[in-house]
């Protein structure tokens, strides 16, 4: 047994415990310098994927394009395509209004704009009525730029339609937009509006169709029936421009907006082109629409006129007179017999006691907007069956109806 002095034992014990400490601050230092890397390395991958493949989880479908290098959506791709196709097409139309000054000459005092569409490379232009209402002056403008003078060929007040014509330089080719189909058409599809809201030409709006069928009074005497009512942004100025499917073809016109700032409010209305198509026919053929009439004198039966004649309704037409020979008479529609005046500035005599129209074809007539809307489609020859009030009771004759003319009585 090997014995040890104190002193010794001492010094061994003391190199012992500062080989112990070395070891361990060496061993610390490495993991420390390890650990510092593997974070570097990692925040450093990290931030590399966030600048270039940043990947997020989220439900929002992505919508489909035709290629990884493509830079636009299907949908997207769909706007564009009917815009380049169809935009050349829309003219901006703007109309003077002739007046008279205090010295009664001639001065220009009102104007206005709209919107229309080239449907024929000859120049002939659809629009509505309202665009070009009491006009003196018609300018049509182009894309490009140019403005032609617009003469009108024909306008039907019934169905706020009208067709207006410029001369075409021979070295010009127009842009057109052919008619759809308005038969097939379902709510939620997607529709584009093409117009020249306050002046800013060739403005494109999209949105979907939101009702179908719609009756809407346009003004006191009109009433138009199966109006397209559309989401898509409608303002002052479009009125007269198309409304588009998909595919660039003309499915109405737009005519009216719903709106108490007189701005869109999402609840516009367009023509269906199925009449604007049987419209457009006749005002080319004709320079107005062909449309079957039952030749009658009518008056506005009111609450006055009713208590007075002993009715026992206040609404619905009241036969005044119906013309010698006319197809109206030999079906058995009864005039009136009691000649009263009526009116308080201008007083006129009407004839009181014949039939009530109430209904026509089971449409209810109560003023006449709903009586022109009726008839609104029909042509020489075509059949309606007529509801009347003869005497308090109700009776249905069927009507053939003639064309428009100025036989008397």
């Amino acid at each position: 047994m090997k014995l040890y002095s104190q002193k010794t034992l001492f010094l061994s014990v003391a190199a012992t415990a500062f080989l112990v400490c070395l070891a361990t601050i060496k061993f610390t230092s490495r993991n420390s310098n390890n650990f510092s890397e593997d974070t570097v390395t990692e925040e450093s991958d990290s931030s590399s994927q966030t600048s270039e493949d940043l990947i997020l989880e989220t439900n929002t479908p992505v919508l489909k394009i035709d290629d990884s290098s493509a830079r636009f959506t299907l949908d997207e791709q769909q706007n564009i395509s009917v815009y380049e196709k169809c935009n050349e097409a829309v003219v901006n139309i703007t109309t003077q209004v002739m007046g008279y000054n205090w010295f009664y000459e001639p001065v220009y005092t009102s104007s206005g704009s709209g919107s229309g569409s080239i449907i024929d490379k000859r120049g002939y232009v659809v629009t509505n009525v309202h665009v070009i209402e009491n006009a003196s002056v018609i300018t049509i403008s182009l894309s490009d730029g140019s403005s032609y003078e617009g003469k009108i060929v024909g306008q039907d007040k019934e169905s706020d339609i009208a067709v207006l014509k410029f001369e075409v330089p021979q070295n010009v080719v127009l842009k057109t937009i052919s008619f759809g189909d308005a038969t097939n058409l379902k709510v939620g599809q997607k529709v584009i509006a093409i117009g020249n809201p306050f002046g800013l030409e060739r403005t494109m709006t999209t949105g979907i169709i939101s009702g179908l069928g719609r009756p809407i009074q346009e003004s006191q005497n009109v009433i138009i029936r199966n109006m397209i009512q559309t989401d898509a942004a409608i303002n002052p100025g479009n009125s007269g421009g198309p409304l588009l499917d998909s595919q660039g073809r003309m499915i109405g016109i737009n005519t009216i907006i719903y709106s108490k700032s007189g701005s869109s409010s999402g609840v516009g209305f367009a023509i269906p082109v199925s009449t604007a198509r049987r419209v457009v026919s006749d005002l080319l053929k004709f320079g107005k629409v062909n449309r079957g009439v039952m030749k009658l004198d009518l008056i506005q039966n009111t609450a006055r006129i009713a208590n007075y004649a002993g009715y026992n309704i206040s609404t619905g037409m009241i036969v005044s007179r119906v013309r010698n020979g006319s197809r109206a008479g030999q079906a058995g529609i009864q005039g009136g017999t009691q000649a009263v005046k009526y009116g308080t500035f201008n007083p006129q005599t009407i004839y009181l006691g014949g039939d009530i129209i109430v209904a026509i074809d089971n449409i209810e007539i109560t003023k006449l907007a709903d009586y022109y809307s009726a008839l609104e489609s029909k042509v020489p020859g075509d059949s309606v069956n007529v509801t009347v009030i003869r005497r308090g009771k109700k009776q249905t004759l069927k009507v053939v109806l003639e064309a428009s003319d100025t036989s008397s009585y």
